[in-house]
């Protein structure tokens, strides 16, 4: 038994209590968020190196067998994330050491990420439907608290929205799960799984996918379902801005590749047009949306609805080759996309403002942070070699391998304006001449560069090396579509129903 598999989980959930009861010693509260992080991340790092060669690894929680107990499941797919999650994590709070102020610090700022930590971990591992419920509104509390966190107007108004359509989603959730309980009879994946290849309902299924693409969906920020997000991302700190970019939207792609991959792969194949139909909207409504805006962090804010798009047209294309040209591409987004809030991030605070208008004349003020902004904005356009003309690519390459070509096409066209759009902050907070004496701003610390920095570097690593990474994920998605394997792991060689049959008489 894997009881290992509660690391990622537990360590964050020390952490934060250590951190409240020692909330007035800020050195040691930041010592103990960096060492819980840190604990993730070699944990993540180190699942990731095990899980292509021995399968799915399972922990019942207190031996209870399953599909009676909590299942904890880490495959490819929830390794990858464990790992970026920690990763996202750790720039964050090192980006925060230089960017929040003391007194979000004193009011619980440090346990507040570590339990946003602890609500993403466990959304990636769970093996069960309800405890994916819960694991969203631990993310939900916590995210909402640091959205919140200041208590400025603009912030409780951007949380007030965040909540409310947030709640939407996750009552769709709810009611989901109800159906799927009443349809199969349990809610542990793994038996959910092995049930629906003899249950026989179309109509019901069908309406079990609708519901659980409207619940993910709000969560991802798909159109119709994105606004939420442009109303609220801009209003706490660039730090909380940039997790919340890395992460949030990324759980409700996750949950859709692993609802529909696993439990719902009869029903993907019927709603693959009309979730490629939405990929496509959310790709150009997301980028036109950016080319409105003329602030900093809601153009990027604009441009997460954008690149969901892409994650989306993954399991759109409903083949392991589509989720695995999917997985690339949100690893590639999660990283780039923080990057540029962190650097966004550091010369809205060099400028005292994100309004581009009032902004400039950094290229040659700051030519390090513009030199890392341009390469971001390259990254994220899929200019090659960086890590975002690998996402891009495969994802084209697997949509004119299926015949996509009207979503391909879409895709290719938004990465173009993709770029357009993000040279429009680097004319105007980098290259052009700024109407102040750029002289009296502020220089950028290394610590509010560095995390930025490292991340984009990252990207230009997994461009040049892209092997390992397309390999792993190939893997991963071969790991999701595999329903007897995954059953086998978590309820062994007879598989769920002969345990819950045995159980019952």
């Amino acid at each position: 038994m894997t009881f290992h598999l509660f690391v990622p989980i537990v360590s964050p959930l020390i952490g934060a209590a250590l951190a409240v009861l020692l909330h007035r010693q800020w050195v040691v509260v930041r010592a103990l968020t960096l060492i819980s992080v840190l604990i993730n991340l070699g944990y993540g790092l180190w699942l990731m190196s095990v899980v292509p060669q021995s399968g799915p690894l399972v922990a019942q929680a207190s031996g209870w067998l399953a599909p009676f107990g909590i299942s904890l499941v880490a495959d490819g797919m929830s390794a990858l994330m464990v790992m970026l999650a920690a990763l996202l994590m750790l720039t964050t709070v090192v980006y925060s050491f230089y960017s929040v102020d003391r007194e979000r610090e004193a009011h619980f700022y440090y346990p507040l990420l570590l339990l946003l930590l602890l609500g993403v971990s466990g959304a990636f591992l769970t093996g069960d439907l309800f405890n994916l419920y819960v694991w969203f509104e631990v993310l939900l509390v916590a995210s909402f608290g640091l959205i919140t966190l200041g208590g400025s107007r603009e912030q409780l108004e951007g949380g007030l929205k965040y909540v409310v359509l947030n709640l939407l989603g996750s009552t769709a959730f709810l009611f989901g799960c109800g159906l799927m309980y009443g349809f199969a009879g349990t809610l542990n994946m793994a038996h959910i799984a092995e049930r629906m290849a003899t249950l026989a309902d179309p109509g019901l299924q069908t309406v079990l996918a609708g519901v659980f693409l409207f619940a993910f969906g709000s969560k991802a920020a798909i159109v119709p379902l994105f606004f939420w997000l442009p109303s609220s991302y801009h209003t706490p700190p660039v730090a909380v801005t940039a997790i919340f970019s890395g992460l949030m939207t990324k759980v409700g792609v996750y949950s859709l590749y692993r609802v529909f991959g696993l439990l719902l792969q009869n029903e993907l194949a019927i709603y693959a047009p009309w979730i490629t139909l939405i990929a496509g909207l959310t790709m150009v409504i997301g980028v036109l949306g950016a080319v409105a805006q003329m602030n900093v962090r809601r153009i990027l804010s604009f441009h997460i609805i954008s690149q969901i798009g892409y994650s989306v047209m993954g399991l759109g294309l409903a083949s392991a080759a589509g989720l695995a040209a999917g997985l690339v591409f949100t690893a590639h987004v999660m990283i780039v996309k923080m990057a540029l809030f962190f650097i966004g991030g550091a010369a809205e605070q060099i400028n005292g403002t994100g309004d581009l208008k009032k902004m400039g004349g950094l290229a040659r003020r700051e030519p390090l942070l513009a030199l890392f902004w341009f390469l971001g904005i390259l990254s994220l356009a899929g200019i090659p070699p960086l890590s975002g003309f690998i996402g891009k690519l495969i994802l084209l390459q697997v949509g004119v391998s299926q015949q996509a070509y009207l979503i391909t096409a879409v895709a290719a066209g938004t990465s173009i304006l993709t770029f357009f759009s993000m040279l429009k902050i680097w004319n105007e907070v980098f290259w052009k001449k700024s109407y102040e004496d750029v002289n009296r701003l502020p220089r950028v610390r290394f610590g509010l560069l560095a995390p930025g920095a490292a991340l984009v570097i990252l990207s230009v690593a997994l461009g040049l090396v892209a092997g390992p990474l397309v390999e792993y994920n190939t893997i991963a998605s071969q790991q999701l579509f595999d329903r007897a394997a995954y059953i086998t792991a978590v309820c062994g060689a007879d598989g769920c129903e002969a345990v819950y049959r045995a159980a019952v008489k």
